[in-house]
């Protein structure tokens, strides 16, 4: 099957703006003229040949649909994202359309007119990962089946990455090899590309390290690079921005809130609400904020400074481990989309993140340590006014808590170090004797 939307057409280009261009269909991840990041550039003009609303109507016809690949929440959007792509080469597991889900309780203790998270861990491998992935790895299908010699497709990861890699991966029939820094994932994380067939390499390192290892040998150009350097990666992850557009019936909340790590998925969401605004779909954009753990708040730093510089550090231990990076690749795309937006980064300590998680978990969800820390940011800045009372606020939750039970249960034990656990829930230990049970449920409402 041929891709959609004849004429419609994607290139790399540099994103410092040097000139360079570049096929979709070379294998190459930096500006050979500057050493700059990519970026995919759409045909804007070709795309503006649809009006808006029919884009609209498209998008919302297939958003319902029950097969492949308009199941996709990205593949939805096949000409916003890689419309040279043929539909044979998608590799999909039926990502995308995932639950906004409200917080009234938090949105009105917080002063907010409304707080609601994009749970984009209700995903096949229970993170926002796998919206990037399907496109990477579905570029990649398709260049082998053009003959390009790809023996293997490679990751550095705090965890999540590898995941989604290695089941899209195994769907397609593509090795793939996962660089992870030992003992610094869940054991949830470790198992995933593990069950999926994915060559494991647990390196005694951090994962700054793995990342500097994984770019090294993947100048081998047999394999290929699946990390967020990688623009292809961007262009499912935008996704995230346009979905949640047609969630709110397009419009474009106040705020949107994103926890930070390697900074690809701040970049990522700018570029899908930069291409609403200029396809005609919204009319505004909204303002963005950026989480960081304290413990690994390069970006934190840099904000407080100006933006003159990112000074790399050397990230410490944090609960919220997939972000747990010190020298973040999309450091220059992130500042970019945040001086575009009007855009401010937050921290929150370890307390923070693991209470305003539980907050959460109160009204039904099962939130991650990193939307945690996207929570404490909203509480923060909420407090100090930057998001003003009556905001609209929309936070980016990563990753399914599931993946992190070990989290759960050390907050509920109070066991975590380092974390005052105001929410704490443990389990009430009785006889098995009816009065017992009678006078502990006195206390319900």
């Amino acid at each position: 099957m041929s891709a959609p939307g004849p004429g419609f057409r994607a290139e790399f280009a540099c994103s410092e703006g040097c000139g360079f261009r570049s096929s979709l269909w070379e294998v190459i991840y930096r500006c050979p003229r500057c050493g700059s990041l990519l970026e995919v550039a759409h045909d804007l003009e070709a795309l503006r040949t649809v009006p808006a609303a029919e884009w609209k109507r498209r998008f919302e016809s297939r958003f319902g649909s029950a097969r492949l690949p308009h199941a996709s929440g990205v593949w939805g959007k096949h000409e916003w994202v890689c419309p040279e792509l043929p539909v044979g080469d998608i590799v999909s597991l039926g990502e995308g359309r995932v639950p906004l889900k409200p917080l009234p309780r938090m949105a009105a203790g917080l002063g907010l007119a409304s707080l609601e998270l994009k749970e984009c861990g209700v995903s096949p491998t229970g993170s926002f990962k796998d919206w990037g992935m399907t496109v990477l790895v579905s570029a990649v299908k398709h260049l082998r089946a053009r003959g390009v010699p790809i023996r293997a497709v490679a990751c550095a990861s705090t965890g999540d990455t590898s995941a989604a890699l290695a089941a899209y991966c195994a769907a397609a029939g593509i090795p793939s090899v996962v660089f992870l820094p030992k003992d610094k994932v869940s054991l949830a994380q470790l198992v995933q590309p593990i069950a999926n067939g994915a060559k494991v390499l647990s390196l005694d390192t951090d994962f700054d390290g793995c990342m500097r290892l994984v770019q090294q040998v993947t100048e081998d150009r047999e394999l290929y690079l699946a990390n967020s350097m990688n623009s292809l990666r961007i262009e499912g992850q935008k996704v995230v921005a346009l979905e949640l557009c047609q969630d709110l019936g397009w419009e474009v909340p106040d705020w949107v809130v994103i926890p930070g790590g390697n900074l690809g998925n701040a970049s990522a969401l700018a570029k899908g609400f930069q291409m609403l605004q200029a396809m005609g779909l919204i009319s505004r954009l909204p303002r963005l904020a950026v989480a960081q753990a304290q413990r690994a708040n390069p970006l934190f730093r840099a904000f407080r400074g100006g933006f003159s510089e990112l000074v790399p550090m050397k990230a410490e231990s944090t609960l919220a481990s997939a972000i747990q990076i010190g020298n973040p690749v999309s450091f220059r795309r992130a500042v970019r989309a945040l001086k575009a937006f009007d855009g401010v980064v937050e921290e929150a300590t370890e307390s923070e993140l693991a209470n305003a998680a539980a907050r959460a978990d109160r009204e039904g969800t099962f939130t991650c340590p990193h939307t945690g820390v996207a929570l404490a940011a909203v509480e923060k800045l909420a407090a100090q006014k930057v998001i003003a009372p009556g905001a609209r606020v929309v936070v980016v939750s990563t990753a399914h808590g599931l993946k992190f039970a070990d989290f759960k249960v050390g907050y509920h034990r109070s066991s975590l170090a380092d974390v005052e656990s105001l929410r704490a829930n443990p389990p009430v230990e009785l006889p098995a004797e009816l009065g017992a049970v009678r006078a502990a449920l006195s206390a319900l409402g």
